[in-house]
C-alpha cells in the first residue's frame, strides 16, 4: 500500500511542478523534472519511508542518519541549490562555496518548493506557504548571493502578489533576459 502511495504522490508533485515550469515556458524542464525519484535507488527508499505528510528523506534520515536517496537525487537533479554547491578556490582550507544557479534552475526550485507546499499542505496551502517553509530553514541554506536574491524576490512576489502575476513575471523578466544572453 505505501508503494501505492508513494507513486502517487510523487507523480502528483511532478505534475504540479510540470503545470507550473508549463505555465513560465519550461516545457523541458517540466516534463524531466524529478524522474529520478522513479529510479530504484530513490524510489524504493521512498516507499519504505513513506509517510503521506513529509518527504521520506526525513525519516530516512532520522531512521539511519542520512539520506541515500536524497545523495542521489541531489546529484541529479539542478533545480537543487546543493547540486550546485563545489569546492572553493578562495578558501584557504579549502572548504565548500555555492556557485551561481541558472535562473531557469532558480525557477523551477521555486515550482518545487511550491508542489511540495501544495501536496504535504494540501487544502491548508496559500501562497504564503512556500516563503514560510524556506523562512523556516534559510539560515542554513549555503546559496549564492545572486541564487538567495532571485529565489526570495520569486517567493515574496508570490507570497504578495499570487501565481498568475508572480508566473507572467518570470515568463516575462526572469527568463526572457536569460535569453537575451
Amino acid at each position: 500500500m505505501k508503494i501505492w502511495k508513494h507513486f502517487k504522490t510523487i507523480t502528483y508533485h511532478k505534475y504540479l511542478v510540470m503545470q507550473g515550469c508549463f505555465k513560465v515556458g519550461l516545457y523541458w524542464q517540466g516534463i524531466f523534472h524529478d524522474m529520478s525519484k522513479y529510479s530504484p535507488s530513490e524510489f524504493w527508499v521512498g516507499a519504505k519511508y513513506y509517510q503521506g505528510n513529509r518527504s521520506p528523506n526525513n525519516a530516512e534520515r532520522e531512521a539511519i542518519g542520512y539520506s541515500s536517496s536524497w545523495l542521489h537525487h541531489k546529484g541529479r537533479n539542478k533545480h537543487h541549490y546543493e547540486y550546485w554547491i563545489d569546492y572553493s578556490t578562495k578558501d584557504i582550507a579549502g572548504g565548500m562555496a555555492p556557485a551561481p544557479m541558472p535562473s531557469k534552475y532558480v525557477v523551477e526550485m521555486l515550482m518545487d518548493r511550491i508542489a511540495a507546499c501544495k501536496v504535504y499542505n494540501g487544502k491548508d496551502y496559500t501562497s504564503t506557504s512556500p516563503w514560510e517553509y524556506y523562512k523556516s530553514g534559510r539560515e542554513k541554506a549555503p546559496l549564492h548571493p545572486e541564487t538567495k536574491r532571485l529565489l526570495e524576490k520569486l517567493l515574496l512576489m508570490l507570497a504578495e502578489y499570487g501565481e498568475d502575476r508572480t508566473f507572467a513575471y518570470i515568463r516575462r523578466k526572469v527568463l526572457r533576459r536569460r535569453q537575451a544572453l
